[in-house]
């Protein structure tokens, strides 16, 4: 994962396609007006997780990803072929139209169930039992790096609605019960367990 500070907000611009991996590495393609944006050095968020790009060519780039990010994400389980969610970093001025993310994934979930449910779906999502605290009713959560809002958080697992926009522009459309799926919590509920321990 990426070692600098880096926000995304959890709207995915793109889908992405892991091409090649290998020895550490993966090349990914992505759509041309986000090519235009990268710049080797530069952060991208692939499916919830933020990576240094390593490598451009004209319809992808690539990326390192270590034992330890391969290890504890999704990331290293995802195939050739595989469709990835990708976000660009905030810039100066950019609208936060999610949520603040910053492409430090804390665990892998699974989803348990998802159906659809109205004109949209329904995803049900289990997590490590630690992870509650900071969890809240109608809050924030990332979900392969999409911006979502749990609800009915209930014996270790959480519901969250997918809209039709959500659903075909993510990778969400390719998604089954049982997958696996990188989560990352409010960064804000963080900061607050952390100021709370300090007055404590």
């Amino acid at each position: 994962m990426h070692s600098s500070l880096s926000m995304f907000t959890g709207i995915v611009q793109g889908l992405g396609v892991l091409r090649r991996r290998g020895s550490g590495e993966v090349e990914i393609s992505l759509p041309p007006p986000m090519r235009e944006r990268l710049a080797i050095g530069g952060s991208i968020a692939v499916n919830g997780v933020c990576l240094t790009v390593i490598g451009l060519g004209e319809r992808s780039f690539r990326s390192d990803i270590s034992a330890e990010t391969a290890s504890r994400t999704t990331l290293g389980r995802i195939r050739t072929e595989e469709a990835v969610n990708l976000e660009l970093p905030l810039s100066l001025g950019s609208p936060l139209d999610g949520h603040i993310v910053l492409g430090h994934v804390d665990a892998v979930g699974r989803i348990e169930a998802f159906y659809r449910e109205g004109e949209g779906w329904t995803l049900i999502c289990s997590y490590p039992p630690e992870y509650r605290r900071y969890l809240a009713e109608k809050g924030a959560v990332a979900i392969d790096g999409i911006s979502l809002t749990p609800y009915q958080l209930d014996g270790g697992t959480f519901r969250c609605a997918v809209i039709p926009a959500t659903y075909e522009g993510t990778n969400l459309k390719a998604r089954h019960s049982g997958d696996p799926v990188n989560l990352e919590f409010d960064i804000m509920a963080k900061y607050v367990e952390g100021m709370v321990r300090v007055v404590r």
